[in-house]
Order: structure tokens, then C-alpha cells, then sequence
């Protein structure tokens, strides 16, 4: 936590900032390592100090026994405000994120100190993740890979859609996963061509194309996977869709490494898509980063500028969604490495399953 106090301290210093305000509660838990749902951050070049209510006052003193604890009621913003004013801060910068009705409220009471609101520096901190993380991420795609295996023994024609999200969240809680990263997604048939769809009662039946995107989160980190699966013989444009996508995938993972824009990544799969007469059916990017939050920066994007650094996790999931007919997605999570990448998720990739 020291080094990415340290880090945050830094960027502030070159923002001309004397103070900073956290309240987005993932970054919280990134530089405090509070891991409670509710309490905010002043932060400065010589302290940092953890307002919250009276129901985690013990858990910080576990969790956090570095920082100043302050016990506030439901306005913190009163609070911080005479912390602001009796250190005389000149400026103090403040997340885009805050809600506004507290920037009102701190903009009131803080009168002498001028209120800078900026994109926070802990989001982009977030990207390059550290060995503690990397081993959070690992176990949770591992759990991930497991409830994958799973699934494909309870897979049958009259299954619905909602069992099957079922089936894989209870394996992972029972696996030793936290929880689900999201609410998981089993779409059959036509309903594969969303590609967030809700799981449904429909069955999943015989002959069509089940698109299944779920993950683990693992001490408070998440893994992401996309499987899609057919029980049967797949057609000549099913599987025509399906290698595509796939290739799509291998091709931008293969290119993969530090000093890469995201954005080039992402037109290596798009290109691989038009080229075989699909590109009208890949909206989205190609994927993002994973970490605290299962979307933790949109790294790997059409007009994507951020430059890869060892260290960072993204998934890379191309997709095909044809409107009535239905869709193909695989992704998977990366790991950038010094030399290249490592793939962290590993489950089967054959389209037929039976």
C-alpha cells in the first residue's frame, strides 16, 4: 500500500494540488486497503486520513492501521471541510466521480480553498497491477476455468439459460469464490447476437450457438471469460463464425506487448473480422482492463491511446453478433509481461460440446 500512496503522492504533487478527496470506494480500497463499502479519503504529501461511520470502525483498525480514523455521521463532508480548512490547504483536488451533491457541500464550507475537480490518478494507477494483484486475478481465473469444466458435464438440450448461470455461480461460491464479477450471462439462440443479454427460461436446446460470459472474484478481483458453445453439429456458418472469431482473437493476443497502443491491438482483430465479411457485426472494443472492477479501464479500444506496460490485465474478446441468427464470442484474460503475454484463463475452446 506504501508504494501506491507513494505513487498517488507523486502525481498530486505534479497536479499542484495540496490535498486530494477520494470517494470512488474501489479506489479507496486501492490505496487505503479498506475493503468496507463506505468511506472517503483525504489524502496529502504527509498523511492520509479515513472518514467513515461508526459500523467500520473496527474493521479500519484492522485493515488500515497506518491511517488516521475519523468517526463521522452521515454528512462527511462537514467534517472534512474543518479538516481542509485547519491544515490551510490552497488547493485540493477532487474526483469527477463525486457525487454533486457533496462537491456543493464542501464547495460551501470550504471557502478559502479552492476545489479542483480532475479525472482521479488512482484510475490510471489501477492499470498496472502489482504481484499482490496479479495473484488475486490468478486465483479468481482459476476458479473461473473450474466452473467452466463444470458446466460442460450438466450441459444438455433442455437446460435453460438460467440454470446454467446458476450451475456456474453457485460452483464458484463453492470453489472459493467471494462472489460472481457480474451477473452472468447465458444466452441461446438468436439471443447470442446481445451481447449483454439476461439469462432467460428459454432452453438451450440442440443445433444452436449458447454464449456464456461469467467470472470469479477472488479477493476482491475479478476474472472474465466468454465461452460460446453448441450441443450438436455445428453448420458450415456457424463454424464459419466461430473460426473467425477465434482467429480474430489469436491474431490480437499474438501482437500483444509493452509499448503497443491498446488501439492497435484492438484494429489487428476488427481488420481480421472485416477482411472475412463480418465487420458490420463487431460493435464493441475489443476489450478492457481487469482488476479491481471487472471494466477497469477501457484499455483495449477502437481509439484507444494508452500504451501497454508490463504488469496491466486485459481481456481480448472479439465478437460476431448477427441480429436473429445469433452470435460468437471467446474471451479471454492477458496478462502483459516484459517480453509479451501470458494468457491467465484457459478453458476449452471447441465450439461443439456433445
Amino acid at each position: 500500500m506504501q508504494s501506491r500512496l507513494q505513487r498517488l503522492r507523486e502525481t498530486l504533487s505534479s497536479a499542484n494540488v495540496d490535498a486530494f478527496v477520494v470517494t470512488d470506494i474501489l479506489n479507496v480500497r486501492y490505496i487505503s486497503g479498506f475493503t468496507g463499502s463506505t468511506a472517503t479519503l483525504l489524502v496529502d504529501s504527509n498523511s492520509i486520513k479515513i472518514l467513515t461511520d461508526s459500523r467500520y470502525m473496527e474493521q479500519l483498525a484492522q485493515e488500515c492501521p497506518s491511517a488516521t480514523i475519523i468517526q463521522v455521521q452521515r454528512n462527511w463532508t462537514k467534517r472534512a471541510a474543518e479538516l481542509i480548512t485547519d491544515a490551510k490547504y490552497l488547493r485540493v483536488g477532487l474526483e469527477y466521480s463525486i457525487p454533486y451533491r457533496d462537491w456543493e457541500s464542501l464547495n460551501l464550507l470550504s471557502v478559502e480553498t479552492e476545489l479542483v475537480p480532475m479525472e482521479s490518478p488512482i484510475n490510471q494507477l489501477r492499470w498496472k497491477k502489482d504481484d499482490v494483484e496479479i495473484l488475486a486475478i490468478r486465483h479468481a481465473a482459476r476458479i473461473t476455468d473450474m466452473a467452466f469444466k463444470h458446466v460442460l458435464t450438466v450441459l444438455r438440450p433442455d437446460i435453460t439459460e438460467r440454470d446454467v448461470a446458476v450451475e456456474i455461480e453457485c460452483f464458484m461460491r463453492r470453489s472459493g469464490a467471494e462472489s460472481e464479477a457480474f451477473d452472468t450471462i447465458v444466452a441461446a439462440g438468436p439471443r447470442s447476437a446481445m451481447p449483454h443479454a439476461r439469462s432467460t427460461n428459454r432452453r438451450i436446446g440442440t443445433g444452436s450457438l449458447a454464449v456464456m460470459d461469467f467470472g470469479a472474484r477472488h479477493d476482491g478481483y475479478h476474472a472474465d471469460i466468454t465461452r460460446t458453445v453448441l450441443i450438436g453439429t455445428p453448420s458450415e456458418e456457424q463454424q464459419r463464425v466461430y473460426n473467425t472469431v477465434l482467429n480474430a482473437q489469436r491474431t490480437a493476443m499474438e501482437a500483444i506487448r509493452p509499448g503497443v497502443s491498446g488501439g492497435a491491438i484492438d484494429s489487428l482483430a476488427r481488420e481480421y473480422i472485416e477482411k472475412s465479411g463480418y465487420g458490420a457485426y463487431f460493435g464493441h472494443g475489443l476489450g478492457h482492463g481487469l482488476g479491481l472492477d471487472v471494466h477497469d479501464g477501457a484499455i483495449l479500444a477502437k481509439d484507444s491511446r494508452i500504451i501497454l506496460e508490463a504488469g496491466m490485465v486485459v481481456t481480448v474478446e472479439p465478437g460476431i453478433y448477427i441480429p436473429g441468427w445469433g452470435g460468437v464470442r471467446i474471451e479471454d484474460d492477458v496478462l502483459v509481461t516484459e517480453n509479451g503475454y501470458e494468457i491467465l484463463t484457459h478453458s476449452d475452446k471447441s465450439l461443439a460440446v456433445r
